[in-house]
């Protein structure tokens, strides 16, 4: 296990700078998710820990040894980093066990720890003898996964490993490398644009944004109370409406709710979709909707909605399947659970 810490990174290039003054410290034995769109810095944060490129500002310390910081740059080598990218890379030449050996020391049983790290990563022993052009996308990710983890780096970087493989197979490899890091008791850095992948394997995760980190939270806070309008609309879907608070209430067009942190004045209400529930119309407190259209996702669905108050206001909740309205239709509107608030765009 090992602390990483970074303060104040800066990294530019001609085309300008694309981490600014970035700041962040991951604890031994956690997984930090970095969520981010395209561009936003990503993939060179993780080359400036590892060691592939040198940092223009800021310090970099592992377990509190500076490996980056004014005039010095500790090369890839020194510094126990495994890095796990997009496409495993594996050697087509070397057969899976080689793959895996190739960062192991001449010292000791290898052919022990080849099988040791294939039945860590879900994978029979007998792969050790297979090429890795006959195995599957998600197969040749795990076997890169064990070629990561073979020499017992203290720290792992992984730059969207998951990105390549198709959706049945990236909850299962997703699962494979959660499993295996906790084993080893690794701390690791996952960068990803996808936000329930972040949410999902992250004990913590921030928001990286033109080359800003402008939210770092565990999954739970930075869904529900995002830091503004931008992350909340980047995390999750986000009904936005305009109300008015008062102390822990915001009185907008689906009624009075309560506010998870108490405000004054006009805001910009944040509803989660799951949060809307739709039931009878007429019934006692809900807000009276008309049902314009159903995505359908199998498991659940999303149901579009205009209000009746508020025609030019219009809202998404998301329903389990099998609790699907008729459309079109008309249905009344509730909000289950305490919602966030912004300051009003122009309000104090």
């Amino acid at each position: 296990m090992a602390e990483l810490a970074i303060e104040g990174l800066v990294k530019r290039f001609n085309t300008g700078t694309v981490l600014d003054r970035a700041s962040l410290v991951v604890r031994p034995g956690h997984l930090l998710a970095v969520l981010g769109a395209s561009g936003s810095g990503k993939t060179t944060l993780l080359r400036l820990i590892a060691g592939f490129e040198r940092a223009d500002a800021g310090t970099i310390a592992i377990d509190g040894v500076p490996v980056a910081g004014p005039g010095l740059h500790a090369p890839p080598e020194r510094r126990r980093i495994g890095y796990l990218a997009q496409e495993g890379a594996l050697f087509p030449h070397l057969s899976v066990g080689r793959n895996i050996a190739f960062g192991l020391g001449r010292g000791g049983d290898a052919a022990t720890r080849v099988a040791e790290l294939l039945e860590m990563v879900g994978l029979p022993a007998a792969y050790a003898a297979r090429s890795p052009q006959h195995l599957s996308g998600g197969e040749q990710q795990r076997v890169a996964l064990a070629r990561t983890l073979a020499p017992e780096p203290r720290l792992v970087l992984l730059d969207e490993p998951f990105s390549a493989l198709d959706a049945g197979l990236r909850q299962e490899v997703r699962q494979t490398v959660a499993t295996a890091l906790q084993r080893t008791g690794a701390t690791a850095v996952l960068v990803t644009h996808d936000q329930a992948e972040a949410l999902s394997m992250g004990d913590a995760v921030a928001v990286l944004r033109a080359g800003r980190i402008v939210q770092l939270a565990d999954p739970v806070a930075l869904y529900r109370r995002p830091q503004d309008v931008e992350v909340a609309r980047f995390v999750g879907e986000a009904v936005l409406l305009p109300g008015q608070a008062r102390g822990g209430l915001v009185q907008c067009t689906l009624g009075a709710l309560a506010l998870a942190a108490p405000m004054q004045g006009a805001v910009s209400v944040l509803i989660r979709p799951e949060q809307i529930r739709l039931v009878a119309e007429g019934t006692p407190g809900s807000a009276a909707a008309e049902i314009r259209s159903v995505q359908y996702f199998g498991h659940d669905a999303l149901v579009g909605l205009s209000l009746a108050a508020a025609p030019d206001q219009s809202v998404v909740a998301r329903v389990f399947s099998h609790a699907l309205p008729p459309t079109p239709g008309r249905t009344g509107l509730l909000v289950d659970g305490a919602v966030s608030a912004f300051p009003a765009e122009g309000a104090a």
